[in-house]
């Protein structure tokens, strides 16, 4: 006999959640927000959002399925299997938090506060959610397969990223480092660090960087299979270069990095917390991953 499918709700805890933990009461939670220039309001209309957003997801599911839940902070830790289905509620970014602890499990993005967020990952609403988990389950939903990028360490360490990752110094000062692009050869730098970017990512960080250099036209778009990469601030001196500083990555190539300084961190989508960190003379691969996000379109 088979088991009945299991759905997975991701969440974060609302702003006002962590107010009250923070503050305790809700009348200090209010005085605090009084004195940055805010009000309660401001932060109680997205809380009832996301718990009304929750409540529609949660009567959604069939009562004869398996179902459980787990917050952004909590997603380390729990152990998705593979036939799971995920219900994403809340902003575009975290379901590029829940991507990398994934391995092809189909994710539905909801989200709480149409118009609000930029919906490019969470497209739908809550009062669609029934409909499209038996779709997911029936096989009968469209999916669109997302390009992730890889990061491995020479020791075997990895980290997959739905957006982008970055290689720096932990503490943002310089980060020294061999370069090596494929075809292109190598150069010993010192910069800010650099960022590998995915065609979703391209929205993002990726995005204002290239905004900035005029280059808008070198972003992969969301479903090719290519990467796009940036040097950050890289410093022309008589011991360093700054002319391998951006280019794309397609499917067998790889951007690599001998680390020249103590310790380099590897992070992806802004998650500091869940970081690989790299230390002098070790070797960092960046690549596309073999894993992608299968996002429920």
């Amino acid at each position: 006999m088979s088991l009945a499918p299991c759905v997975v709700v991701v969440h974060r805890r609302s702003e006002l959640d962590e107010l009250l933990d923070q503050h305790g009461t809700r009348g200090q939670a209010e005085f605090f927000l009084r004195s940055r220039g805010r009000s309660l309001h401001d932060v109680q209309r997205p809380h009832d959002a996301l718990h009304l957003a929750l409540s529609e997801v949660s009567a959604a599911i069939p009562v004869d399925w398996r179902r459980g839940s787990t917050e952004r902070a909590d997603l380390p830790r729990f152990v998705f299997e593979p036939g799971d289905v995920l219900v994403v509620v809340g902003p575009d970014g975290l379901v590029a938090n829940a991507a990398r602890y994934l391995d092809g499990q189909l994710v539905i993005g909801i989200d709480p506060e149409p118009g609000r967020n930029a919906g490019i990952l969470v497209r739908h609403e809550a009062a669609q959610a029934q409909a499209l988990l038996v779709a997911a389950v029936a096989g009968r939903a469209p999916v669109e397969k997302r390009t992730m990028v890889r990061a491995e360490l020479d020791d075997g360490q990895q980290l997959d990223t739905l957006n982008e990752v970055f290689v720096g110094h932990p503490t943002h000062q310089s980060a020294r480092y061999l370069l090596a692009v494929e075809g292109l050869g190598t150069e010993r730098q010192s910069s800010s660090g650099l960022i590998v970017s995915t065609g979703t990512g391209a929205t993002g960080w990726a995005a204002s960087i290239a905004h900035d250099r005029a280059v808008v036209d070198a972003l992969p778009r969301a479903g090719d299979r290519e990467l796009a990469w940036f040097v950050r601030e890289a410093w022309p001196s008589p011991a360093t270069g700054a002319s391998l500083t951006s280019g794309r990555l397609h499917e067998v190539e790889a951007l690599s990095l001998v680390v020249e300084s103590h310790e380099l961190v590897v992070f992806g989508d802004g998650v500091e917390s869940d970081r690989l960190v790299a230390t002098w003379g070790q070797g960092i691969d960046l690549r596309i991953s073999p894993r992608t996000l299968a996002l429920v379109a």
